[in-house]
């Protein structure tokens, strides 16, 4: 059978090229299919000394301008937010298909953004983290609880 689980990761107009590299990166290392952005901060930013792995040849980077307009079929719209009645990430069970969207560095997602979203988690932590941060704590939870979408390679302990 066929694996039905699949993830991407939504940008909603992320801050820089640094981050958007750093994001690239992460989704290479967790198994995630695409990466969709938002906005016109940054320039190619798959061209940036973060993405060292140059995981662009391999995971799609596509910029556009609405991401509610690219939710893969049959996959969850997980907003990553710290407003009130966010879930924490410790307690959430993360859907077999999920498209994960995480607001700029400097800003957060809208009400506009949230309401169409079907989850909306949040990271207790002391204060925020940055974008990339955010991003590799959601997806390293995602294969902790079984759920990462590629198979890479495996560790001994």
């Amino acid at each position: 059978m066929a694996n039905r689980r699949y993830s991407c990761i939504g940008l909603y107009n992320p801050k820089s090229p640094e981050n958007v590299g750093s994001v690239m990166r992460a989704a290479g290392c967790y198994g995630v299919n695409s990466v969709f952005y938002t906005g016109t901060r940054y320039d190619r930013a798959q061209e940036f000394i973060t993405d060292t792995k140059k995981v662009y040849q391999d995971i799609p980077l596509i910029g556009i301008d609405d991401l509610q307009k690219i939710i893969p079929q049959g996959c969850t719209p997980v907003a990553v937010e710290m407003v009130d009645g966010a879930r924490p990430l410790t307690e959430y069970t993360h859907p077999d298909r999920a498209i994960y969207i995480f607001g700029p560095e400097d800003g957060s997602l809208g009400k506009d953004v949230l309401e169409w979203c079907e989850d909306v988690i949040y990271i207790p932590t002391n204060g925020c983290m940055n974008l990339a941060a955010t991003v590799n704590v959601v997806l390293y939870d995602r294969m902790a609880k079984g759920l990462n979408t590629k198979s890479g390679p495996k560790f001994a302990p």
